[in-house]
């Protein structure tokens, strides 16, 4: 479905303060942009928001980061955000994921969520999947080693595809479902973005995986 542009979205999101330029949040930066060393997580892909702001909400302790390269979805998620929340552990950076190692140092995120990411289903755009080995060993460089990744999607084919990545990367698999919403254990305290919401109520099984940052170069 093409996006609907937003006129001067751009120019708003350039002066609003919770969204961040290179010069405000480089490599390093994070702990001075938060005014604290709690835990970086990341999503990658945020949409409008609503799995960002409700895991800020329930974790104060935890800083987040949303990432989203279209400046039209974007400026919702600040518009809801200067309306009706007070969440001073986010921040936004509207950026494509490609460039996010210029905006990350070495070890400086914790954790990445990757949610109902764009599957790229034709075999010449796999580099373009967010869980592909490409990507996977950019993350490695600013995620921390033991770091997590956390992947939901309603496409099994993405998932599958995603799964033999995180094994050839040398990634280690923690969990996996391919009906999240039928397996209690991994779906306790589940925070469910509007995709998932929509899917669901459609009757689509979500699926999930958890793995953990390995580096290949480094010590056990």
């Amino acid at each position: 479905m093409r996006l609907r542009n937003v006129r001067g979205a751009r120019d708003v999101l350039a002066e609003n303060s919770y969204v961040l330029t290179e010069q405000e949040s480089g490599p390093g930066l994070w702990s001075k942009v938060f005014g604290n060393e709690n835990p970086v997580y990341m999503e990658i892909g945020m949409g409008k928001g609503k799995f960002l702001f409700e895991m800020a909400a329930l974790h104060p302790d935890i800083n987040y980061i949303g990432v989203e390269m279209y400046a039209s979805v974007l400026i919702r998620a600040v518009q809801k955000l200067d309306k009706d929340k007070e969440l001073p552990n986010i921040r936004f950076l509207n950026v494509q994921a490609e460039s996010l190692g210029n905006f990350f140092a070495p070890d400086e995120v914790d954790q990445i969520y990757l949610n109902f990411s764009d599957p790229w289903p034709k075999a010449r755009h796999a580099k373009r999947r967010l869980t592909s080995p490409v990507f996977l060993k950019r993350y490695e460089g600013f995620l921390k080693n033991g770091g997590l990744l956390e992947f939901k999607t309603d496409n099994r084919e993405l998932f599958e595809y995603s799964l033999e990545s995180i094994e050839s990367g040398g990634w280690e698999l923690l969990s996996r479902t391919f009906d999240l919403h039928a397996d209690a254990e991994l779906c306790e305290g589940n925070v469910m973005t509007e995709y998932e919401q929509k899917f669901s109520r459609q009757g689509q099984a979500i699926c999930k995986l958890t793995a953990a940052c390995r580096k290949q170069d480094e010590n056990p």
